[in-house]
């Protein structure tokens, strides 16, 4: 994959992540407090740090989900395999990604996999 996208996609993902935590921690006092306690450090690694899990999931699960699938991502860019498939092994199209950077799948294996959980 062109190093110029990866590069595109991995500020794009850094940049959602950042904006989620800001969000949470902007709805929830609970979720500042948790912030106030750490060390100084950049928005983006904080999602990162051994944060009690329990505390983020009452903030939202959803969000949760979000950064966890961002945080997938991001590893996948470091290991070589951001942009494939997860269940074909397919390259994912590059549409598909300019508008969800965190997708697992290609857009067929996505349908179907929503097909079957109805």
């Amino acid at each position: 994959m062109d190093k110029r996208f990866l590069k595109k996609m991995k500020d794009s993902l850094e940049a959602l992540k950042k904006e989620i935590i800001e969000k949470l921690a902007a709805e929830s006092s609970e979720f500042r407090e948790i912030l106030e306690d750490m060390d100084p450090k950049d928005l983006v690694d904080i999602a990162a740090d051994d944060i009690d899990r329990t505390n983020l999931e009452a903030l939202g699960s959803q969000e949760l989900k979000r950064l966890k699938a961002i945080d997938a991502a991001l590893s996948r860019i470091e290991n070589g395999r951001y942009g494939l498939c997860i269940r074909c092994n397919k390259k994912i199209p590059v549409e598909r990604l300019t508008a969800i950077p965190y997708a697992l799948m290609c857009v067929e294996c996505k349908t179907s996999d929503e097909r079957r959980n109805r």
